[in-house]
């Protein structure tokens, strides 16, 4: 558990067990990271910040969607930081945060599988810099939250924009038509489109809870309604990409999958054609075959004619179906 002091002054690393006389100073306020959250550390914060049995429960289990709750004396709020897994599967890395009036607590996890702490951690991290360096001079633990939410939609953008350059060069393998496998680039296509989805669905619910958030004009501070519409501002402009990146990858996908359905039908029609030219040939050699030759017996004119026949049919047969344009 990592525990700072911001004030104007800056930021100021404390030890876990000054948090009780920092939260009596009335000079800046806290905030209290914690890496990972257990069932004891869970335990400690409920007892000291008064916290709910369900938002605690919220902490330890794993929630994989974004989620804001007002409780009198502070606002509960998860957000979800987007993370590259398998293909076709996006860890949505879990920041759990508790604003007070004097205070911001913020959890993480649980880790999914193949999730490192340091990827948890990323967006506190970056956060944390900005404090050291100067470039964030938070006054109210909203805005520090406002600074760590903005991080997470920042990274969805990034994340996006990542997708974005996987989906054009999927583009243009299929114009090209340097395709190899089909089946391999139609799952591509699809794992592609299913990772829009995901971040879409995911920017969706995270704008939804910060426009609930602006409605509870009540329980945010003042400085909270122009920070809480950026924050809506920047989820929306996310969704609104991800709705134009999975219209093309369906776009490529459809054009794929038509390509594909005409091939497969000028083979099927060349196959027919095939079928229909030969379709008298074979009926007079089933009626004639092996009758026309048996060893020294055979009629020589009468093969010769019929042979004859078979030419002209056949090239009869060629001549309608170009005058259809089967070929």
């Amino acid at each position: 558990m990592d525990v700072r002091w911001i004030s104007q002054t800056g930021v100021a690393e404390h030890a876990g067990g000054e948090l009780e006389g920092l939260l009596e100073r009335d000079d800046g306020f806290v905030w209290v990271d914690v890496p990972v959250s257990g069932d004891d550390t869970a335990q400690h914060l409920s007892d000291l910040f008064g916290f709910h049995p369900l938002a605690i429960r919220d902490v330890i289990e794993r929630r994989h969607v974004p989620k804001l709750h007002a409780y009198p004396e502070h606002l509960f709020v998860i957000v979800h930081a987007p993370e590259a897994g398998e293909p076709g599967h996006v860890h949505l890395i879990e920041i759990d945060q508790f604003i007070g009036r004097r205070y911001l607590v913020t959890t993480h996890g649980p880790l999914g599988r193949g999730v490192s702490l340091d990827l948890a951690l990323r967006e506190t991290r970056h956060v944390l810099g900005r404090l050291e360096s100067g470039r964030l001079r938070p006054t109210t633990p909203f805005e520090l939250s406002y600074a760590i939410v903005a991080a997470v939609a920042h990274r969805q953008g990034t994340y996006l924009t990542e997708l974005a350059s996987q989906v054009a060069l999927l583009e243009r393998r299929v114009r090209e038509g340097n395709e190899g496998d089909p089946v391999r680039l139609l799952e591509e296509m699809f794992l592609m489109r299913h990772e829009l989805l995901s971040i879409r669905t995911t920017a969706a619910e995270s704008r939804d809870v910060f426009a609930r958030m602006g409605a509870l004009t009540r329980m945010i501070p003042p400085e909270a309604p122009p920070l809480i519409d950026d924050l809506i501002d920047r989820f929306e402009r996310v969704k609104s990409l991800c709705d134009n990146e999975k219209e093309f990858t369906q776009g490529i996908i459809d054009f794929y999958q038509a390509r594909t359905t005409t091939r497969m039908n000028v083979a099927m029609e060349r196959l027919a054609l095939i079928a229909a030219v030969l379709l008298p040939v074979t009926a007079i050699a089933s009626i004639y075959g092996m009758n026309l030759i048996v060893e020294e017996r055979s009629d020589l004119p009468q093969l010769g004619i019929v042979l004859a026949v078979m030419v002209l049919v056949t090239g009869a047969m060629l001549t309608w179906s170009k005058r259809l344009g089967w070929w």
